[in-house]
């Protein structure tokens, strides 16, 4: 059966391949004819030996070599939360993508790069009220890049928008 792309959804720090968001947004995609993955980043967010947020260049290099082989076969949408939303803004510099899905993006993250991103279609999801993220600092990168944004009554976690986040998914999948 042939796909319309692929998509690699990136879970963010202290969460996991099994993590809600990333499990609605896999079904999401297969339910709209894509292939996708969830790489498990646990081993390297373990590593605090190394920073706050485990091995962030790791992590890195490891989506970007996933990315690598799957741009090779065909359109690719990256996804990610926070941490992963971040590390797929970075890869899809370095790797032509057909679309990004940011969830809870970290805009300014420590002493790593700002978020950048390819200009490509971009859909973005954040909380009003998240703890660790500032909405005005999204709110404003977003505008820069012209990308759609949804703007939910939530934390960091997304926790109640799990659905209103695979639904802007969808969109964003099907908009491709």
């Amino acid at each position: 059966m042939s796909t319309r792309g692929h998509c690699i959804l990136s879970h963010g720090f202290e969460s996991g391949p099994d993590a809600t968001k990333v499990t609605a947004l896999a079904d999401v995609a297969e339910r709209l004819g894509w292939s996708h993955e969830r790489p498990d980043y646990t081993d390297l967010d373990a590593r605090r030996e190394i920073s706050d947020l485990g091995d962030v260049p790791s992590r890195l290099q490891r989506l970007l070599a996933k990315a690598r082989g799957a741009a090779a076969r065909g359109p690719l949408v990256l996804a990610g939360s926070s941490l992963g939303a971040w590390l797929s803004g970075q890869v899809s510099l370095q790797v032509p993508v057909a679309g990004l899905f940011l969830m809870a993006p970290p805009v300014r993250m420590g002493g790593a790069p700002p978020l950048q991103a390819a200009q490509v279609p971009m859909s973005l999801v954040h909380g009003w009220d998240d703890e660790l993220i500032p909405a005005a600092e999204v709110v404003a990168w977003a505008q820069a890049r012209r990308a759609r944004l949804l703007l939910v009554d939530d934390s960091h976690r997304l926790s109640g928008h799990v659905e209103a986040s695979a639904q802007a998914f969808a969109q964003l999948l099907d908009a491709l």
